[in-house]
C-alpha cells in the first residue's frame, strides 16, 4: 500500500479516517483524548503540505441514526485546542452542506465531519454512502488501524472510488509493528494471552502456534485448559464446549516444541467482588463454589521468568479481574516484567492497554496497539480489510 508520503497533496482536499471514538462523562465532557493526540503528527504533516484536509469518525453506536450525544462536535474543539488553530465542522458527513464546506477549505485548513455512524450506509458498507464520501476529496487517507478489520463505507468501499489513497502514520506503523514482532521477530518470541473466554481468542491461539517459542496462558480462559488437563476447577468459569479443543491446543504445542505455561496457582473467591473472601490456592486444590479471580504469586513469578527472557513480546490479555485492585496482583506482575524486559514489547489495546496504565507501566512498553480488535485479528492472521483495500488500490494503480 502507499504511504502518505508517497503523495502530492498541496492544495488537494485530503480525507483522512481517524478513530475519534472517545470516552465521555454525562456532560458530554472527554475524559481521554488520547485518541485525538495520537493523529497531531500526520494531521501537521498534512499541514505543513498544504493540505485541505478533511477528518473523518465514528463515535459510539447511533445505529443509523442522528443522535446528539454521539455527535463529533466536541471533538472537533479539542482537537482546536491542541492545535490552537480554528477548525471548521460540519454538522453531517455528506450532503450539499458538508460539498460546500470541503470545497471552501483553504490550504491547511481543517473540517471535521459528523459522525459517520449516523448514517446506515457507513457500517453497511454501501457503495452509494461511499461515493458521496468520496465527492469531498480529491486523496482518501487511512489512519484509523484501530477499524481496519471493519468492512465500512469509509473504510473499505470509499478507497476505489478516489483516485488517490494512502495509508497514514498510524496504519503503516501498527501494521509494521506486527509484521516486525510476529512474523520477523527477534526470538525468543514470547505470548502472553489472557482475557475471559477461548471463544474470543480460538483463532488467535491457533495462529500464534506458527510463531511463538512460549505462550502464556492466564486470565479466566485458562480454566478451561486447565480442565482439559484434568483439574477439577470447580465453581472456576469454564467454556465447556472448548475443553476438548484446550486440550488439543496443549497437545499441538508439545508436538511443535512450543513451550505452554499455564497456571500453577490461582487467587480464588466465592464471589465476582472486590470485598470478597479470597484465598490463594494451588489449582488442584480450589475450594468448592469458589471462582478463580487472578493468577496466584507462584505463577506470576514463573510467567515473568519466562517473560524476562524474551527478545520479543506479545501480550493481548489481563491475567485476571484487574479492574479490581485485590485481583490486579497477578496483572501487576506481568506488566511489571514486560517493562523491565530488555526485548521489544507490543501490547494489544483494550483492556490490556487499559491494564498497563492501571499498573504505571505504560511508558515503558515499547509500543501499545490503538485497536484491541483490529490487533486480535491481525494475530489471527487475517488481513484487514481496510489494509486489503489500500494494497488493491495500490497493484491497480500501477498497471
Amino acid at each position: 500500500m502507499k504511504s502518505v508520503k508517497d503523495l502530492q497533496l498541496k492544495g488537494k482536499r485530503v480525507f483522512v479516517r481517524v478513530d475519534y471514538n472517545l470516552p465521555m462523562d454525562e456532560s458530554l465532557n472527554i475524559t481521554d483524548d488520547n485518541r485525538i493526540r495520537a493523529t497531531l503528527p500526520l494531521i501537521n504533516y498534512l499541514i505543513e503540505k498544504q493540505a485541505k484536509i478533511i477528518l473523518a469518525s465514528h463515535m459510539g453506536r447511533p445505529e443509523g441514526k442522528r443522535n446528539d450525544r454521539l455527535s463529533l462536535a466536541p471533538a472537533a474543539e479539542q482537537l482546536s485546542v491542541l492545535l490552537n488553530r480554528k477548525i471548521d465542522f460540519a454538522d453531517d458527513c455528506i450532503g450539499t452542506y458538508a460539498r460546500e464546506r470541503a470545497a471552501k477549505l483553504e490550504n491547511g485548513a481543517i473540517l471535521v465531519l459528523e459522525n459517520l455512524r449516523f448514517h446506515k450506509g457507513e457500517k453497511s458498507n454501501d457503495p452509494d454512502f461511499a461515493k458521496e464520501l468520496a465527492a469531498l476529496c480529491d486523496v482518501y487517507v487511512n489512519n484509523a488501524f484501530s477499524v481496519s478489520h471493519r468492512s465500512q463505507a469509509s473504510v473499505v468501499a470509499i478507497v476505489p472510488c478516489v483516485r488517490e489513497s494512502a495509508a497514514g502514520f498510524l496504519l503503516e506503523k501498527e501494521v509494521a509493528c506486527y509484521n516486525d514482532c510476529v512474523k520477523n521477530p527477534t526470538r525468543p518470541l514470547v505470548a502472553v494471552i489472557g482475557g475471559a473466554k477461548v471463544s474470543t481468542k480460538l483463532n488467535a491461539l491457533n495462529n500464534m502456534l506458527n510463531y511463538v517459542d512460549t505462550l502464556i496462558i492466564g486470565g479466566a480462559m485458562a480454566n478451561t485448559f486447565l480442565k482439559g488437563c484434568g483439574i477439577d476447577t470447580k465453581g472456576c468459569l469454564i467454556e465447556a464446549d472448548l475443553v476438548s479443543t484446550a486440550k488439543d491446543i496443549v497437545k499441538t504445542a508439545n508436538e511443535r516444541g512450543v513451550e505452554l505455561l499455564l497456571p500453577e496457582d490461582l487467587v480464588a473467591a466465592e464471589k465476582f467482588d472486590k470485598n470478597a473472601l479470597k484465598q490463594t490456592v494451588l489449582i488442584n486444590e480450589i475450594p468448592d463454589q469458589y471462582m478463580a479471580l487472578d493468577i496466584g504469586p507462584k505463577t506470576a513469578f514463573v510467567f515473568a521468568k519466562a517473560i524476562k527472557k524474551a527478545k520479543t513480546i506479545v501480550w493481548n490479555g489481563p491475567m485476571g479481574v484487574f479492574e479490581m485492585e485485590a485481583f490486579r496482583a497477578g496483572t501487576q506482575v506481568v506488566a511489571d516484567a514486560v517493562a523491565e524486559s530488555s526485548g521489544f514489547s507490543v501490547v494489544g489495546g483494550g483492556d490490556t492497554g487499559l491494564a498497563v496504565k492501571l499498573c504505571r507501566v505504560a511508558e515503558k512498553i515499547s509500543y501499545i496497539s490503538t485497536g484491541g480488535g483490529a490487533f486480535l485479528h491481525l494475530m489471527e492472521g487475517r488481513a484487514l480489510p481496510g489494509v486489503s483495500a489500500l494494497e488493491d488500490h495500490a497493484q491497480k494503480g500501477a498497471k
